[in-house]
């Protein structure tokens, strides 16, 4: 069981986590038709859309209640009103998804409270439009936290009362890590097995890098909400992550939809016990497909581990990230020497095959890991790689100097198999070779004549 800890700096170094409103307009983004509303300023905005736009390339549909300080010192809720008649009337969004940041939690304003009464007051307008409410304060918790929150408040103010029961049909609540890829193969394996998959929120068909020819104004693809009201109807729900323990618990107590959760899908044993949830669940044998996938993951085991064996792994990233990629390396035999994470409530920290783990930053991270094989983390972590002369693999949000992020796999047999790839071969470019020189057991060897000081005279 790892230690835990967490004392407070007075500054950040190269900060590590990024906010939670962010983490909530992320999810968001995941429904189809939806635009996510950072309620605050406009600077708050800018600076998680630049985020999500150089990590993603795409076009991300991002508004705000533009707070000033007048409204910051009388109340922000006729901002939050202005702004959701405008967004349904210049772009009629299925999903308003409202993420609260510091400036106007500080105030401690009765947000809900103020929805019921915009929603009231709005109905006619509104019509089908759903307006979701994730309180995401900056001052905490991080894009794991706001991820999950707006999960919840999409399952607690959408998902209806259950008409029936479909029992092909299951509800998949991905973390926020998942990538487009990741989804798409979840997808593919609970197919597999028979059944319809419900994923929310579904990041894959909304920001999988496609065109779709026309100017669209809020996010394309992903979950429908339709599916969202019916989510009930799911014989079973899938949480993958301790960070969707609450939604999965919020669907369980809205519609009575039982859950299993799965703190990884990334490793032997956690993919197995994926696929034998499945069958369980379908009552289908597990698929010729994935059989033949397991064998290669293990035959890929086999050749990677004389790579990873005795390498030390500096990892910083959120919680679930950090405990899916420390046990991804334990697996494989190197270990995790230094974790840093970005909040420390979360149970899953204790899980993690490390010493310790430190709630810190980027800063603390390359404090500790002089010495280290390898450093994990995204793309902040390039300066401290390179002072320290250790290679960077980069993993989690944000991703910007490096293409193909979110089409990267790194869940089930498949994504495992290429993880170990992919960092094996991190290490082979590093590795420095030895010479011919290096090799001669003679080189920079004194002769036993010479042993004396070389400004000491020679005698014949």
């Amino acid at each position: 069981m790892a230690k835990i800890i967490n004392e407070p700096k007075s500054f950040s170094v190269n900060p590590l986590k990024s906010s939670q409103p962010l983490g909530a307009a992320l999810a968001f983004l995941g429904v189809a038709g939806a635009m996510p509303l950072f309620h605050g300023s406009q600077g708050c905005t800018s600076f998680a859309l630049v985020l999500l736009v150089r990590h993603f390339k795409e076009t991300i549909p991002l508004q705000t209640t533009a707070m000033d300080e007048v409204s910051t010192v009388l109340g922000g809720a006729d901002h939050l009103e202005a702004a959701i008649v405008n967004l349904k009337t210049r772009t009629n969004p299925s999903l308003i998804g409202v993420c609260t940041t510091a400036l106007v939690e500080t105030r401690g304003e009765d947000f809900a409270g103020d929805l019921a009464t915009i929603r009231r007051k709005q109905a006619d307008l509104l019509g089908d439009t759903k307006v979701v409410l994730a309180s995401t304060p900056d001052f905490s918790g991080a894009i794991e936290a706001g991820w999950s929150k707006a999960v919840t408040g999409m399952i607690e103010t959408v998902t209806a009362e259950p008409r029936r029961n479909d029992p092909q049909r299951i509800a998949i609540l991905p973390g926020w890590h998942l990538t487009v890829a990741d989804i798409e193969l979840i997808r593919e394996t609970v197919e597999s097995f028979g059944l319809v998959p419900t994923i929310l929120p579904d990041v894959s068909g909304a920001l999988d890098g496609t065109v779709p020819g026309r100017w669209i104004p809020t996010s394309y693809g992903g979950c429908p909400v339709a599916d969202i009201e019916t989510l009930g109807e799911c014989s079973h729900a899938i949480a993958i992550g301790e960070q969707m323990r609450k939604p999965a618990e919020a669907l369980k107590a809205k519609a009575g939809v039982p859950y299993t959760l799965l703190r990884s899908l990334t490793g032997l044993r956690a993919a197995d016990e994926f696929v034998m949830a499945l069958a369980g669940i379908s009552g289908e044998p597990v698929p010729a497909r994935l059989r033949r996938r397991r064998s290669q993951l293990c035959d890929a085991l086999l050749d990677g581990h004389f790579h990873f064996g005795g390498k030390t792994i500096a990892i910083a990233a959120e919680p679930d990230h950090l405990y899916m990629l420390s046990s991804f390396f334990a697996d494989l035999g190197a270990e995790t020497t230094v974790a840093i994470t970005t909040a420390g409530d979360s149970d899953i920290l204790e899980h993690v095959p490390a010493a310790t783990v430190e709630v810190g930053d980027l800063g603390r991270l390359e404090d500790l890991s002089v010495g280290a094989d390898l450093l994990v983390t995204h793309a902040h972590g390039r300066q401290a790689a390179e002072r320290l002369g250790i290679p960077l693999w980069r993993v989690g949000f944000p991703i910007f100097d490096r293409l193909g992020s979110q089409h990267r796999k790194s869940v089930g047999y498949e994504g495992t198999r290429d993880l170990i790839f992919e960092v094996a071969n991190i290490f082979q470019a590093a590795r420095i070779e030895p010479t011919p020189m290096s090799l001669n057991p003679f080189r920079n060897r004194e002769h036993p004549h010479d042993s004396r000081s070389s400004s000491e005279p020679r005698r014949h």
